[in-house]
């Protein structure tokens, strides 16, 4: 052992704490600015995903372990909406943060209004410094959309009536998917993404909708050939004839029967037609993960919010129906996931949130200013927190496009109750109590000892839909029209 002199001990302790002072002057500042740095943002979109397809929400059929691992992770919204079950709708609202009642596009309008599309989030992002992406199925006519992000490909499923509906798009020379050229372009967007600033992906899944000019309406890659192949998928919710019956006849003949005419009405098309649209929410969680390992390799994973929502509810036979359309639960209620890895606790949120809820959240967590119009709350404060309150009690539900195949309809949600109204046909009100009856069966709202109630629910439904009507920045576009449906 060599003996160090008591001098010489005390000068290198000496320099060693001049070194470690320069280091953290020189470097902290670097290390604080990294971890105060803005996010970056993944925000993918599915197609038809009704809440209860996933395995974090109870579904023990369905594979989806990158989807249940963010939720586990992070923020799990149990009770998540959508404002207007149709698509071009709801993503509208989506864009914009606003009620169909307010920005009023849905299927038959030519185009999203100017003032509108001056307040959509990847427009506010990117006038903020965040390079934006977006690719997949938009789902609405903007003027000049492609201004409005740095990258972006919009497409949705082809016009055949075929396989080629989901198989028409090119990796090199390979035709394939729509969910796989999504996470291709996803990826690459990553490798490509500016070191200098923050980005945001939008990526827009057409999966797992059905591709409604084939007969065989869905259709997945084959390597989920043999997914779910030996499983036999439980009877649809409420499929006795009685829960049918009771419908409005302008419902029982609508598109909803029709469409489920094509998919579920014999047992041996409804196992098909349900283990094909599990695998196609198996193959967008399987992209995911592909996604996920592109941010780990590029250092990028600590410092991206991943955002997973379903567009709408779906009805896979319930009442024996298809799609989406009416006001049930079954048809607006979606998966919302919200991950934060900055945020290390797993939150499960019981609160009533919204589609419009995600593009102020999204902003919020950017240090965007959010525009006045949005109509939705901020979700922050539920990141991480085991408890929080949104400044609302009701919610309006609606879907007003006048198409008589697909009735609209409008009313109101609570934690409690269901109240809603048919707008163009001569239907009954319904009303269910959620606490006891949460698959609305029992339509109260011709009981006596529930008028009070549905009085109370009605007169609110006007009120929000006076409320959100009297919000428009522009007057709105004419009905084209005809169009296919």
């Amino acid at each position: 052992m060599i003996d160090v002199p008591y001098f010489s001990s005390r000068l290198c302790i000496h320099n060693m704490k001049i070194f470690i002072f320069i280091y953290f002057c020189l470097f902290t500042p670097l290390l604080v600015f990294t971890q105060s740095s803005k996010p970056n943002f993944i925000f993918i979109l599915t197609d038809d995903h009704r809440w209860d397809a996933l395995g974090v929400a109870g579904n023990t059929i369905v594979q989806t372990p990158q989807m249940d691992a963010l939720a586990t992770s992070g923020t799990y919204f149990k009770n998540a909406f959508s404002t207007t079950p149709i698509c071009a709708a709801s993503r509208a609202s989506i864009l914009t943060g606003l009620y169909e009642r307010t920005h009023a596009y849905t299927f038959q309008k030519p185009v999203l209004q100017k003032p509108y599309a001056q307040v959509i989030y990847p427009k506010l992002l990117k006038e903020s410094g965040y390079h934006v992406g977006f690719y997949g199925k938009l789902g609405v006519n903007i003027d000049s959309a492609a201004s409005y992000f740095d990258k972006a490909e919009f497409y949705d499923r082809g016009t055949w009536g075929d396989r080629r509906g989901y198989f028409y798009k090119r990796i090199g020379r390979d035709t394939v998917h729509l969910t796989r050229y999504t996470g291709h372009q996803a990826i690459e967007f990553i490798k490509s993404a500016p070191a200098d600033k923050p980005f945001c992906l939008s990526l827009s899944f057409s999966a797992p909708h059905g591709h409604d000019n084939s007969r065989e309406q869905y259709f997945w890659q084959s390597t989920s050939d043999s997914l779910y192949a030996d499983v036999r998928i439980p009877e649809p919710l409420l499929s006795d004839d009685a829960y049918f019956t009771r419908l409005p006849k302008e419902v029982q003949e609508g598109f909803n029967r029709v469409r489920w005419k094509w998919r579920f009405d014999t047992p041996e098309k409804y196992q098909q037609m349900v283990k094909g649209y599990y695998r196609m929410i198996t193959e967008i969680d399987e992209e995911i993960g592909r996604i996920r390992e592109q941010l780990s390799s590029k250092g990028l994973a600590d410092n991206t919010i991943i955002i997973v929502m379903g567009d709408n509810g779906y009805f896979l036979g319930d009442r024996q129906l298809a799609d989406k359309w009416l006001m049930y639960d079954m048809s607006i209620r979606v998966p919302l996931i919200v991950y934060d890895p900055r945020v290390k606790k797993r939150t499960i949120i019981e609160e009533m949130v919204l589609n419009i809820d995600v593009p102020k959240t999204i902003l919020d967590m950017a240090g965007v200013a959010i525009p006045k119009s949005y109509q939705g709350e901020s979700l922050l404060s539920f990141i991480g927190k085991s408890s929080g309150k949104l400044n609302r009690s009701a919610v309006l539900i609606e879907h007003l496009w006048p198409n008589p195949d697909i009735p609209s309809s409008e009313g109101i949600r609570t934690d409690r109750w269901k109240y809603f109204r048919y707008r163009f046909i001569k239907a009954p009100e319904e009303l269910y109590d959620l606490k006891h009856d949460p698959l609305e069966t029992n339509n109260l709202a011709g009981q006596k000892t529930y008028r009070r109630i549905l009085e109370q629910l009605r007169k609110q439904a006007d009120a929000l839909s006076a409320t959100y009507t009297s919000k428009k920045l522009v007057a709105d576009d004419p009905f084209m029209n005809a169009k296919n449906f």
